[in-house]
């Protein structure tokens, strides 16, 4: 079916971030957009509804009627589900979520994906941010909430659409990962380390989906990597387009040259083998971030915007919820929220964090609530993790009963081995005592970073009350 013979569309369990942001940019293209789940909450309910998006609460078979010309199936949602069964009986055209994004948005532009394991929502951002104050009028759409839009997703009204590479499965009927739907013209790799534990086996299983994604990308297109990253080099076999690296390293094709952190920003000369490109304010912290913006300056140069005015852009970016955001501060207590739940991804974050507050104290609190931080994976690389910070929290697991026991991580022990190798940790199971641990032993000058993939049962503001 094509999208012009298409009116009414529906999405099952609309409100996932990626969902819901699908549904903004089909009512926003046109189309009568409705749709139902069973967690319908902030911020995505709140998106759905200023957008007169209905949402029907729960699956109920006779939400599919025959006037639908399209279903839309989320990731989550089984061939068990009521609805579902309702469309298979009724045989109505349906669709996954990364294909309908495909099929809608990107015929005739040209697609560009970031993947890897860390920073893809930080990368995705700051690239649609760079491509639009560059006044190339971009759509996107990302996992995380870009402040500079209020938004995570945009109707594109030029030539390109920059997409949110997931290595996770597409839906029931389609496990493959769903960046292979994306078309990719142009792409970038962050890295490539062990995640999503509850469908991948071990790493090289891990890798097998993107060497399927490089295959894939444009020939006449490009393909730009994180330097030093030996896993990426181990997929590469079999690209057909043009490879570059990227990073803070001398030997990088693309160079972030005198990094340092000033005044708010990481700032660095942008070399492409060794010509000076222009100097980079990026307004946020760590290292890590750094590399994201030398990325996205290789990908918008190569895309023919002159150098001078992507360095530029960078300065104006206002950063995404849940990215090392500050989410208030209380009697000189900073408290922070970020979005890291992979040993790596927590390292840097903390290491960024006291980068960017060098007089305070940091309190790391944790909660293992992803499939894969819940799961023993990492109960030997969580501990040296966190080492940099100065506290650290570890809280009880989220819905423990959903993993198998001889799979779990061990909270306590995570603790107890941190404080083997040097650190100084706690493992306080609840919230509230969480909270009263933080508010009796903080002073001001330090900063709280709460890591968490999910809402950490309100903490943050929790915390602020009590301070």
């Amino acid at each position: 079916m094509n999208p012009q013979d298409i009116k009414k569309i529906y999405l099952i369990a609309i409100c996932g971030t990626g969902m819901a942001s699908l549904a903004g940019l089909l009512k926003e293209a046109g189309y009568d957009v409705t749709g139902s789940d069973s967690n319908i909450y902030p911020p995505m309910s709140t998106l759905l509804a200023d957008l007169a998006i209905p949402v029907k609460p729960g699956y109920k078979r006779e939400n599919i009627t025959d006037d639908i010309d399209l279903v839309i199936v989320g990731n989550a949602v089984s061939k068990t589900n009521e609805e579902v069964q309702a469309v298979l009986e009724n045989g109505l055209a349906y669709t996954s979520f990364p294909d309908a994004v495909a099929r809608f948005f990107l015929e005739g532009r040209k697609s560009l994906v970031v993947t890897g394991t860390h920073g893809k929502t930080t990368t995705t951002s700051i690239l649609s941010w760079v491509l639009h104050a560059c006044g190339k009028e971009p759509g996107f759409m990302v996992g995380g909430w870009l402040k500079n839009f209020d938004l995570n997703y945009r109707v594109p009204k030029g030539d390109y659409f920059v997409s949110e590479g997931d290595e996770y499965d597409t839906a029931f009927f389609d496990k493959g990962p769903k960046f292979l739907h994306y078309r990719p013209f142009g792409a970038i790799l962050t890295g490539i380390e062990f995640d999503h534990a509850d469908i991948y086996d071990d790493l090289d299983h891990f890798k097998s989906s993107f060497r399927k994604f490089v295959e894939i990308i444009d020939p006449n297109g490009f393909l730009l990597v994180r330097f030093g990253d030996d896993h990426i080099q181990d997929v590469l076999g079999r690209v057909a387009c043009p490879v570059e690296t990227y990073g803070l390293t001398p030997g990088a094709d693309w160079f972030g040259d005198g990094y340092q952190f000033e005044d708010g920003c990481g700032c660095f000369t942008l070399r492409h083998k060794g010509t000076a490109m222009g100097e980079v304010r990026l307004p946020m912290v760590g290292r890590h971030n750094g590399e994201n913006a030398i990325a996205v300056a290789a990908v918008a140069i190569k895309l023919g915007i002159p150098a001078a005015d992507v360095c530029k852009a960078f300065s104006g970016f206002r950063g995404i919820k849940r990215r090392q955001e500050v989410v208030g501060e209380k009697n000189g207590v900073t408290v922070m929220d970020d979005f890291a739940h992979h040993p790596t991804a927590i390292a840097l974050t903390i290491e960024a964090v006291k980068e960017a507050y060098p007089d305070g104290r940091v309190f790391a609190v944790f909660e293992p609530r992803s499939a894969t931080s819940r799961r023993n994976v990492f109960q030997d690389t969580f501990p040296p993790s966190f080492l940099a910070a100065d506290e650290v929290i570890i809280a009880r697991l989220f819905s423990p009963d959903k993993i198998p026991p001889d799979e779990r991580l061990d909270p306590d022990r995570v603790a107890k081995d941190i404080e083997r190798q040097g650190g100084r940790a706690h493992y306080i199971a609840e919230v509230e005592d969480i909270v009263a641990f933080i508010a009796q032993n903080s002073r001001p000058k330090d900063v709280v970073l709460i890591m968490s993939s999910g809402g950490f049962y309100g903490i943050h503001q929790k915390l602020l009350d009590r301070l």
